[in-house]
């Protein structure tokens, strides 16, 4: 399960073998916080769909790239036979997260 919490999820305490500052632990935990609020099931779509933003490699992507993975988010999430919806949607929840914008016409930057 470790696996699918993208980096950005993880909160370092220790980085390059120094402690992290009290005020980062806390910008950081509070920037992804609202992930505790989402349900298991909820939660779980969202940080695949982030993942896979992630996976993109690049500060601004595209909604048919995204798409592309939806092969796998079909094997992730095996109940769900409408994948390009979901996606749509856990991007909005992303959005509302502040962790991507919506730039308009299917783009989107990752923040």
């Amino acid at each position: 399960m470790l696996d699918r919490i993208p980096p950005d999820a993880r909160i370092p305490i220790i980085q390059n073998a120094r402690p992290v500052s009290s005020s980062q632990v806390r910008k950081a935990y509070n920037r992804i916080r609202s992930l505790e609020d989402l349900n298991i099931e909820k939660r779980g779509w969202t940080l695949d769909v982030l993942n896979i933003v992630k996976s993109l490699n690049k500060a601004e992507f595209e909604l048919k790239e995204v798409y592309e993975h939806q092969d796998l988010l079909a094997k992730l999430h095996p109940d769900n036979t409408h994948i390009q919806p979901k996606i749509r949607q856990q991007l909005q929840e992303l959005r509302d997260m502040k962790l991507v914008r919506f730039l308009g016409d299917g783009h989107y930057r990752l923040l």
